[in-house]
């Protein structure tokens, strides 16, 4: 053997050590996510201003005005319920560990059915289309749930890619009841304009004997965006409590923490999936049915509005807390709305939607970035080999 030394390795510059379950507490936690949206606020309006030279004050005030200002706050709020309607939707399945990337899907198969009555039962009396319209949409976006979940039940198969591709079954089948109901017209506008059959609002209005609306003084309570907002509360409400405190909500945790568990206590593990599936579906069908008959009144492929895939990031940073997805729909959606005011007023300047979009994305990758530094520490090498955490 050589006598020549071998010198030892040294260790890595950096590892990464998890933190483990509750050892980070509740205000440092929330001192991190408030940190890295400072720094993404910070970074924003440096990014703001080398494109259009606008100063950080003029920037965030044309932000909350976009958001927040007059003739904004409603839509903000609307927005933000269709948001929330979803991720309370996603909020049992991911508990789950179920990963239903299928809600843009369910939303539009729902909004479809809403439609279908709509257009081919628009003779019937007006509560009981209504009935009809929700509970159709109610089934179409539970059995659009149910088929992936019973696949992977019975065969294991990845609910990931099952739930992503059933997305585009959606989108084509909507396409092609659009184009059928359109016909040669250029767009087909709403459904059952003259009658409102299926409409919200058709429960509140009144006609005169030759079947013409008879136009009064709209209260709050006369107003299909105010139940809209309402009903997607009421939901988010009745979800918290389910996961929470009752004994399928306990199953679906266990489900999610170990499947093996879950058997081992007596679970049924294929059924508690058919069931959650089925109702995480529902919702997004609910969803679909609030639209068409609430808002747009007709179906077009950008119903959910790419929510779908957004309500996954809203899921998480709340950890399926329905009352905390509240807040982060409201956050993600007052970022969107304050970076399209931003882009609608300075366009001539150079601010383009595709900057706006940069914006968003700045904000959500550090929101989402700084979940890591919560349940992960970066361990890094003294000089004299030791390790320090940081």
């Amino acid at each position: 053997m050589s006598n020549t030394s071998v010198a030892a390795k040294k260790p890595p510059l950096f590892h990464i050590v998890s933190r483990g379950r509750g050892q980070l507490p509740f205000y440092q936690a929330w001192g991190i996510r408030l940190g890295a949206f400072a720094l993404a606020l910070i970074l924003n309006a440096v990014f703001v201003y080398l494109v259009v030279g606008v100063d950080p004050i003029t920037f965030y005030q044309t932000m909350l005005k976009g958001a927040f200002g007059k003739g904004f706050l409603w839509p903000t709020i609307k927005t933000s319920a269709k948001l929330l309607c979803i991720a309370v939707a996603l909020a049992p399945a991911f508990k789950m560990r179920f990963w239903n990337i299928g809600a843009e899907g369910q939303v539009l198969v729902g909004g479809i059915a809403a439609a279908v009555v709509m257009f081919y039962f628009s003779n019937l009396p007006a509560v009981l289309i209504l009935f009809l319209v929700m509970v159709v949409s109610l089934v179409a976006g539970a059995l659009w749930g149910v088929i992936p979940a019973f696949f992977k039940a019975k065969m294991n198969v990845n609910e990931t890619l099952f739930t992503l591709m059933m997305n585009y079954i959606a989108m084509n089948l909507v396409n092609f009841f659009y184009d059928l109901w359109k016909g040669p017209k250029t767009a087909l506008g709403k459904i059952n304009q003259g009658t409102h059959a299926g409409w919200l609002s058709s429960l509140w209005e009144k006609r005169d004997a030759n079947g013409y609306l008879i136009r009064g003084e709209e209260s709050l309570f006369t107003n299909s965006d105010f139940w809209f907002v309402v009903i997607i509360c009421v939901v988010a409400v009745l979800m918290y409590f389910y996961l929470k405190y009752t004994k399928q909500g306990y199953e679906i945790a266990v489900v999610g923490e170990s499947s093996n568990t879950a058997r081992y206590a007596g679970i049924s593990v294929k059924k508690v999936i058919l069931r959650t599936m089925i109702l995480s579906g529902a919702i997004c069908g609910l969803c679909g049915f609030l639209v068409v008959s609430a808002q747009s009144n007709t179906v077009s492929v950008s119903m959910a509005g790419g929510y779908g895939f957004t309500a996954i990031i809203v899921a998480w940073l709340s950890k399926f807390n329905t009352f905390t997805m509240a807040g982060v729909s409201v956050l993600i959606v007052a970022l969107e709305q304050g970076a399209a005011q931003m882009a609608n007023e300075y366009n001539f300047m150079g601010f383009s939607v595709a900057a706006a979009d940069v914006m968003i994305g700045i904000m959500l990758l550090f929101i989402v970035g700084s979940e890591f530094f919560i349940h992960y520490k970066v361990m890094f090498r003294k000089s004299s080999g030791e390790v320090k955490a940081a």
